[in-house]
């Protein structure tokens, strides 16, 4: 019965209950406990649910470890995919009968398609292939999920677990190349390519400088794209001149600006240009308080005014750096708690 797929499963038909079953006479079910004879909140399970379980929890209070309690664990989660305690317990009978782990990586690939939003069913997966210590299968089968759903969490935290673990960088790179050609807005790709170069060649001086370039391009295609501009930013915090020092990134920003652009995302670096120069006590034309404050002020009122008293705070405390404790510029900004219960970070 374990290895049934869903629908055989939901087949009432087909379905026999444990209670009914010859070959399960000899356990002794055990009743879910809710909380005595008047629970303050009963769940309502259907028949199979509450059949299935009882068995479940009978043979686990004997610690039977065998075929048949395998399978019952597979109508288990069939039932419920995100029980810990199912998962456990069938992981504990697949180590007593030194089962085939091969086949209960195929066993895992089917429920993952069903429920790959689940926690425990890519743990599991995990689990296994630690157990085989062999991840070759585990490219192809995250990329399979991530053509359905491109940004699903589990799968990349999935991935990026084999390839650090196993070393699996080779390609990654043209793999979310191809991605972000599909998609520019895939904030998942872009932060797979921040990870595979921060794990392989790393940051260095003509890496950023290429992956500058590469981004730059991206953001000029779309330039209201807030995946990129983040990606842009976590690169600058690698340069050595900073957020205002890299000449490529503030010649394109200021070009940005002067064409009439005003993305929010343009805008947020531009201030972050001004408060590191202000905040390392450079004297800057361009990129100053009076800059800070105009754009701060644009921000809050007209550009992104969601998040306008986040604005205020940053141009009360750039002013503040900038040893101007008080005046128009500074006035009506909340204090750090205030800004962070408007949830208003801009940062990578």
């Amino acid at each position: 019965m374990g290895d049934s797929s869903d629908e055989e499963f939901q087949n009432s038909e087909s379905w026999v209950f444990y209670r009914n079953r010859d070959d399960w006479k000899d356990v002794e079910p055990v009743e879910q406990e809710d909380g005595g004879e008047y629970p303050v909140v009963s769940i309502s399970y259907t028949p199979k649910f509450k059949d299935v379980y009882d068995y479940l929890r009978g043979v686990m209070k004997i610690g039977e470890k065998s075929q048949r309690a395998l399978d019952l664990t597979a109508d288990a989660i069939a039932l419920n995919a995100a029980n810990y305690t199912v998962w456990q317990y069938r992981r504990d009978i697949l180590k007593e009968l030194k089962s085939d782990l091969a086949k209960e990586l195929k066993y895992i690939e089917k429920v993952i398609q069903r429920h790959c939003k689940n926690y425990q069913v890519w743990h599991h997966r995990r689990v296994i292939v630690e157990w085989l210590q062999d991840s070759s299968k585990e490219l192809k089968f995250t990329q399979g999920i991530l053509v359905f759903d491109a940004k699903n969490y589990h799968a990349w935290q999935h991935r990026q677990w084999a390839i650090k673990t196993f070393g699996l960088y080779e390609g990654e790179l043209e793999y979310v190349d191809s991605l972000l050609r599909d998609d520019i807005r895939n904030n998942s790709a872009w932060n797979q390519r921040y990870f595979v170069i921060n794990n392989t060649i790393g940051f260095v001086d003509d890496v950023v400088s290429k992956e500058v370039e590469y981004v730059l391009e991206k953001i000029e295609t779309v330039p209201l794209n807030e995946s990129a501009w983040n990606y842009l930013k976590g690169l600058l915090l690698h340069d050595k001149g900073g957020l205002s020092n890299n000449v490529k990134v503030t010649t394109f920003c200021e070009d940005l600006y002067m064409s009439g652009n005003r993305s929010p995302f343009l805008l947020a670096l531009i201030v972050d240009m001004c408060d590191e120069r202000i905040s390392n006590k450079a004297e800057d034309d361009k990129y100053n308080l009076k800059r800070a404050s105009e754009l701060c002020h644009e921000l809050a009122t007209t550009v992104d005014p969601i998040r306008c008293r986040y604005w205020e705070y940053m141009s009360t405390t750039i002013s503040k750096k900038a040893g101007c404790e008080s005046g128009e510029d500074a006035e009506g900004g909340d204090g750090p708690e205030e800004a962070a219960a408007a949830g208003a970070s801009h940062d990578v």
